[in-house]
């Protein structure tokens, strides 16, 4: 469907409930727990005692932790070096710079660090993989490249790239894009997700580059208080599988000022997500901005207090949709889509009860 004037609509979907019907009395309760109410907002900082300065931050430059920056060399122990250097100390950046290529191989950045004053990843040079499935090492996961996990207070930001450099993933027999009709054939199909961030808090996510991943390009799980803006995320149309940014089990998340294209869902909300508001993003071409899929392999799912505003979906499938698997038991509720302008997309609204 076609769009070529403003579509200007407001949108509230007060609550939507999917369970599996087999009799009229059947009434089915997430196992899910409800959401806690919203946790009380973050105190400003104390002002320093004594006439003290802010503490300036220690810059750890992976450089000189023995880093090459060639885009060829193995880098990955310097970037491991670096961040152990900066994960104990209380303010701290780790520098990615300006003209240099990174290859990194993948990899888990573990925390708890010490609690960050100025914790800060900045990225200004260009950080990629190795070069599809063949030059991934045997031992390494296949299913994730570059993992947060347990973080509190940190930064990632800069003007650098990152480059998934997928091509060569897309392009695997099992992927539904290369057979016909969408048929798939035998073979492994693991490709990893580009950068992954796993139970982990207190996150900002702001002004990087990323394109082509294997498979999604950013994904959160189980973390909370997520603030992402000013990312530019692009993958092909026709590449399988690469959403924007896909969230499970996750709270007070943000989406702003972002701009999105890819070959799957610029945005995707899975179970157990709460407080996800997504505003002013450009979206397309792609597959819109879904809640779900939910309810597979017959699981129960809850979803609830999500919004989309002041947004931009073009030349897409689908432009807002809520999507959960047959046999499955899922809650959707207190949903509000406002202010958004859709133009070439085929369903603008679509809920889809029986996914595949």
């Amino acid at each position: 469907m076609s769009f070529r004037q403003l579509l200007l609509f407001l949108f509230s979907i007060s609550s939507f409930s999917f369970f599996p019907i087999q009799s009229r009395e059947l009434h089915i309760v997430s196992q899910i727990s409800l959401p806690p109410m919203p946790a009380p907002e973050i105190a400003a900082a104390s002002p320093s005692y004594n006439g003290e300065s802010p503490k300036t931050p220690a810059v750890f430059n992976v450089l000189s932790f023995g880093a090459v920056g060639d885009g060829a060399a193995d880098d990955t122990q310097a970037f491991k070096l670096a961040w152990d250097m900066a994960c104990h100390n209380d303010s701290a950046v780790l520098l990615v710079p300006n003209g240099y290529s990174f290859m990194l191989q993948s990899t888990i950045f573990t925390g708890p660090c010490l609690p960050f004053v100025y914790g800060n990843l900045k990225i200004d040079g260009t950080i990629m993989p190795p070069d599809g499935p063949d030059s991934w090492p045997r031992n390494s996961s296949k299913r994730q490249w570059l993992v947060f996990y347990r973080i509190n207070g940190m930064s990632v930001q800069g003007g650098g790239l990152i480059d998934g450099r997928g091509e060569k993933w897309w392009n695997l027999p099992c992927k539904p894009h290369k057979g016909i009709s969408g048929t798939t054939q035998r073979g492994p199909c693991d490709s990893p997700v580009a950068i992954r961030f796993f139970m982990s808090s207190n996150l900002t996510v702001k002004g990087l580059q990323i394109r082509n991943s294997p498979q999604f390009h950013f994904r959160f799980d189980v973390c909370h208080d997520v603030h992402v803006e000013s990312l530019s995320i692009k993958a092909p149309a026709q590449s399988p599988n690469t959403d924007g940014i896909h969230i499970e089990n996750t709270d007070n998340f943000q989406i702003y000022n972002s701009v999105i294209s890819n070959g799957d869902d610029c945005v995707s909300i899975g179970a157990g997500c709460f407080n996800v508001d997504t505003k002013n993003v450009t979206c397309g071409p792609s597959h819109g901005i879904s809640i779900g899929s939910l309810g597979f392999h017959n699981s129960r799912a809850c979803v609830s207090k999500i919004s989309v505003s002041d947004s931009v979906i073009k030349k897409s499938d689908n432009g807002l949709r809520i999507k959960t698997w047959q046999g499955g038991s899922s809650s959707v509720s207190n949903v509000a889509f406002r202010n958004i302008h859709m133009d070439a997309v085929r369903n603008p609204i679509i809920i889809n009860q029986y996914l595949y």
